[in-house]
Parts: C-alpha cells; structure tokens; sequence
C-alpha cells in the first residue's frame, strides 16, 4: 500500500460507524467515510473533541453542524508545503491527507532527475500535487481544472507555501479539449499527473465518464508526452476502480511506447487509535527506467 505516515499537521484519530475523526491542525472535524463498516469503540467520549460534524443528507449532499467556533479557513503543512483547509460541501475540506504520499514520489522524481521537468497536472484540483512539482523544482507545471475555484484556491495554496515565483500555468479548462489543443500546439510534457473524478461535466457541460473516458485520455497524452518523460501518475477514487486496472491501462499504453516500470496499489492513512489503515483509493504510477 502507498501509505501517507509523514503528516505532522493532520492525524487519522479514529473511525467507526462509517465515521472518521481527524485533527486538521489544531481544529477535529467529524466526517462520514463509505469504507468504514466496521463499529467504533462503545462509549469512546473522544469523538466529542469534534469542533464540527459533516451529515449527510439522504437525498444527496449534507451539511455541517458546529460545536464550537471555527475560522473560515486555516493552514496546515506538510514539510515545506502549505495549504488552505476549508469545511465545505460534500465533506470535503480543499486537501486529501493521503495524497501526501504521491507529493513525495512526484517530489523525489523531479528532484533525482538530471534534466529540466516539465509537468502538466490534470483534474488538479486545489494544487496539492501542482505545489509539490514546484516545490521540487519542476521547469513548468501547467495545472488544468474545470472549476474556477479550485483554480483560484490552488494559486493561493502555491502563494501560501512561498513559491509564487515559480512557474506554474494555472488554466480553467476541460481536461480532454486542453490536451488536444496542447498537441495541435506541439507542447510536451516529461511527467503527467491526473486525479480523474468519477463523473464529471467541463465548463460548457463536457460530460466526463471515467469508465468510458479513461484509456482515451491516458492514450491522448501520450501524444503530449516528451520523447523520454520521467513518470505518469493516476490517482483515483472510483469505487471499483481496483490498482489492477490502473497497471493495466499504464501498462497497455505508456509502458507498451517508453518501456519503464508499473506500480500500483491501494492509497491509505494510518488510523493513530486502532493501529488500522483506512483504503482511500488507488494509485497506478508509470516510471521511466533509470539510467546507469
């Protein structure tokens, strides 16, 4: 398993009940999780530590309920990287702890490589992995995602962690019709990223399938691919969506053009009371062969 254990800023507490407890800084969020179907702890008064719970709705998304007084948004690190959380719809908060896990393999290739790193993110969301190309001395970074927002929330994550001197190319865009227009413009890249969502709809209404779009758009970059890239990176949260399927659509594309090397595996957090691991999705990464 990619396990993301490094964190010093946020912690797993607990889980049980289809419920996760964890501290974002100094603040304790409850949130609901679909893969915990296994019981809490009887009578366990830490899970009222919460500052905030996230309910979800049965007729499709939920709010939150406030136990005691939380700013707007505040930081957290992780080594020298900085981001803004946030409580917001869908549960969600603005960063995916177990991502820390893909930042430092995404931050080791750049830095071991011998040559400039041009890196394009797609799907990036708030900039976790686009602020860790940077931090790691990436040439370029070019971060691709259809939400205004997202866009404008992954510029301050990449000012709060003080490299808005770097070069990085923030478009709000459909992912498919960026990379097409990329080849037309014979831009290339030496690593690709992407964290494609399940279903999706572009900023003119493009519908996005992830089983139906998936191997096509892996395919399409390869056309945006230097002639020797350095890695590709998926990251997925699909339901389903096993690592063996992600090793086989890198396999049967990136790996069949460059040669290199196949790793998938489940991405996971450790859980601090129960010793557990907590799956959150998946990860396939396709690495070029080092040199000797």
């Amino acid at each position: 398993m990619f396990l993301a254990k490094n964190w010093k800023d946020y912690e797993l507490i607990d889980t049980g009940d289809g419920e996760k407890l964890e501290r974002w800084g100094k603040f304790i969020l409850r949130r609901p999780d679909p893969q915990v179907i296994w019981p809490g702890t009887s009578g366990d008064k830490s899970w009222n530590m919460a500052h905030a719970r996230y309910h979800r709705s049965n007729t499709g998304g939920g709010t939150w309920e406030y136990f005691s007084k939380l700013p707007e948004q505040w930081r957290i690190s992780y080594g020298s990287l900085t981001f803004h959380v946030k409580p917001m719809g869908f549960k969600h908060t603005g960063v995916f702890p177990e991502q820390a896990v893909n930042w430092e393999w995404i931050m080791k290739k750049i830095k071991g490589s011998s040559r400039p790193v041009r890196v394009l993110n797609l799907f990036a969301y708030t900039g976790g992995a686009s602020v860790a190309a940077a931090c790691a001395g990436a040439e370029e970074v070019c971060h691709v995602d259809a939400a205004k927002g997202m866009v404008a929330w992954a510029k301050e994550n990449l000012r709060l962690s003080g490299l808005e001197d770097r070069r990085v190319r923030f478009l709000v865009d459909d992912t498919v019709k960026f990379v097409q227009r990329e080849i037309r413009r014979g831009r290339q890249y030496d690593a690709v990223i992407m964290d494609p969502p399940s279903y999706g709809r572009g900023p003119k209404g493009e519908v996005w399938k992830i089983e139906n779009e998936l191997y096509g758009l892996i395919d399409l970059c390869r056309k945006v691919l230097s002639p020797h890239p350095l890695f590709f990176l998926i990251n997925s949260y699909t339901t389903g969506l096993s690592p063996t399927v992600l090793y086989n659509l890198l396999t049967l594309s990136i790996r069949k053009e460059y040669g290199g090397t196949v790793t998938s595996d489940e991405v996971g957090l450790p859980i601090t009371r129960s010793g557990l691991i907590l799956p959150c999705g998946a990860s396939g990464r396709w690495e070029a062969e080092a040199k000797k």
